[in-house]
């Protein structure tokens, strides 16, 4: 009898926001834009029909998420993904909204010692990446639990899904940092439980893929 559970993330990174003027926006709720069909067509096609969809509370997971859909419709339960509010993008506190030459000149001393440690560093009034990686890596714990054996499409960020790579691979969250994570790309994350292995492995499918250069 075979005893091995795998199931399988696939997280896509949000379409690209609209945001003209370059600012820092973190968890402000700016609008994406979805206009590009070939794009979402390309998504639909590395996707699986049947999966348990998630997107974070902000609107323009779920813009990305209604692009996908209205470009496949034979995927089955996709209309409504849950909204999971722990894989959100990190929260920058006061700094939401600025530039970042505005940020230097406000704050020059915290603006380098962010560039210095990004990881571990907490924006006045926000969260550090390090913190943004415990919630995220508890939301997969619960969401793998609870899906075992299934395919989960998670629409989210950058933030979310380099702390999904750094709880794959068993690093630090600072290294994590390195991987580029385009907007519409595809990462995929497969986890394997086995008996002999209380808390499974991961296996790193896929990172960063873009539409168009794979096919399911």
């Amino acid at each position: 009898m075979n005893d091995i559970v795998e199931t399988r993330w696939w997280w896509i990174r949000h379409a690209p926001v609209i945001n003209p003027e370059g600012r820092i926006y973190g968890r402000c709720d700016l609008e994406a834009d979805c206009g590009d069909a070939a794009i979402y067509e390309g998504l639909a096609a590395m996707l699986p029909r049947e999966a348990h969809w998630v997107a974070s509370p902000l609107r323009r997971t779920h813009q990305t998420a209604a692009a996908i859909h209205a470009a496949a419709q034979h995927h089955e339960g996709a209309s409504a993904p849950l909204i999971e509010p722990d894989i959100v993008e990190q929260d920058f506190g006061e700094w939401q909204g600025l530039s970042w030459p505005e940020l230097e000149a406000r704050d020059e001393k915290r603006y380098h010692r962010f560039w210095l440690a990004p990881a571990h560093q907490a924006p006045p009034g926000g969260e550090s990446f390090e913190t943004l990686s415990v919630r995220v890596a508890g939301a997969i714990g619960r969401l793998t639990e609870r899906h075992a054996g299934s395919d989960i499409v998670a629409v989210a960020h950058g933030g979310p899904i380099r702390a999904a790579l750094a709880l794959a691979l068993g690093i630090e969250a600072e290294r994590a940092l390195v991987f580029a994570i385009a907007n519409c790309s595809l990462t995929r994350l497969d986890h394997i439980a086995d008996p002999a292995m209380p808390n499974g492995v991961w296996r790193v499918a896929m990172v960063n893929q873009l539409p168009g250069r794979f096919r399911r």
